[in-house]
């Protein structure tokens, strides 16, 4: 699909929107898409940063509605070799199944040198992801990179920017974020620099699961309940714990949501260690 066909598909899909009752999901989705095509229109060279957790898995499936089930760019898994079974098991079925370009990436180097949890998770991160995810834009050339992270899900990604620059050195700057009014968004570019495209900025954990059961996209079998216990946020199995309950199906996930007191990534082990971790890792290149 060339980058004209995009642009005309773009255009029908806004104008057929405005002649239809849109919902709250709608909407969501439209403005995720048009940020998706904005950003494949903008940049020669572009990818998905894929976790395969809930929120890359969906943003995954509005790239496949932008593009009609033909991604025209990578789709990247940045793997730490301590991933849960469940995950790599879903990598490979739907990288198959969708008809994925996938570039897996790892640290070798770090791994052969005995880089682990038990090192500390800052220096395990940032070995393991950071350090790899900036190897794997310089080899690749990538100008921007699409991450499925949003605003409610921590308290730094609230900072955020649905298009933000990186510089040369692959930092960001969260104290100097560009403002973004009326659906305008940054995209000058410096050779040295790319820029981390954001999507799903404007949704919430629970829009993201009732998207998931209006659209019945797979997900995870982590994220359903298994004797008393299911995980809210995943990635490394040893950095992941799971929390009480008993929802067993997206419905039930769904409703546990609805009147939880519990925060999303309360399991996830970087969190805990204190409070500037996530600022400090993604200061230096982090998803």
């Amino acid at each position: 699909m060339g980058l004209a066909d995009v642009i005309i598909n773009h255009i029908v899909y806004k104008n057929f929107k405005k002649d239809i009752k849109m919902t709250y999901l709608d909407e969501l989705e439209e403005k995720s898409i048009y940020i998706i095509r904005e950003a494949y229109s903008r940049f020669k060279n572009i990818a998905l940063l894929w976790s395969i957790g809930k929120d890359s898995t969906t943003l995954l499936w509005l790239i496949r509605k932008a593009f009609f089930d033909q991604i025209p760019f990578p789709i990247i898994h940045i793997d730490t070799s301590f991933k849960f079974k469940e995950i790599y098991e879903f990598r490979e079925q739907y990288a198959k199944e969708w008809n994925l370009k996938l570039l897996i990436s790892k640290n070798e180097k770090a791994l052969q040198e005995g880089m682990c949890p038990e090192k500390g998770k800052f220096q395990c991160c940032n070995a393991l992801k950071t350090e790899v995810l900036k190897n794997t834009i310089n080899e690749y050339k990538f100008r921007a990179l699409l991450l499925a992270i949003r605003r409610d899900e921590h308290g730094i990604r609230a900072k955020e920017r649905y298009f933000s620059p990186r510089d040369i050195d692959f930092k960001w700057n969260y104290q100097n974020q560009p403002p973004e009014l009326w659906d305008l968004y940054k995209s000058g570019i410096e050779d040295e620099q790319h820029f981390r495209v954001h999507p799903m900025l404007h949704w919430t954990e629970l829009d993201i699961w009732k998207y998931i059961y209006k659209e019945k996209i797979p997900i995870v079998s982590l994220y359903f309940a298994k004797n008393h216990k299911r995980y809210r946020s995943i990635g490394c199995a040893c950095c992941c714990a799971p929390v009480d309950s008993n929802a067993n199906s997206i419905r039930k996930i769904v409703k546990e949501l609805m009147v939880t007191k519990t925060a999303e990534r309360s399991g996830r082990a970087q969190d805990k260690e204190d409070s500037y971790t996530m600022q400090k890792l993604r200061s230096l290149g982090y998803m």
